[in-house]
């Protein structure tokens, strides 16, 4: 699991996962989202806006898993 800082409190699902290199677009994750690839803490996530903080795990099947910490 890499473990990937942000400097906010929170993050949308989103730009965390672009800012964590894992996906180009927004697009890429809504592809992923309907296939109910993407999970947090373990449930599939439902909304691209969704709010992660330091502590989440999201977790691609097939790709990986990163974990939010605070910078």
């Amino acid at each position: 699991m890499e473990e990937v800082a942000i400097t906010t409190e929170t993050i949308h699902l989103d730009q965390f996962l672009k800012w964590a290199g894992v996906v180009e677009s927004g697009g890429q994750v809504k592809l992923l989202m309907e296939d109910g690839l993407i999970l947090i803490n373990g449930v599939v996530a439902a909304e691209r806006r969704k709010k992660v903080q330091a502590g989440d795990v999201i977790a691609i099947e097939g790709l990986g898993s990163w974990k939010v910490v605070h910078e």
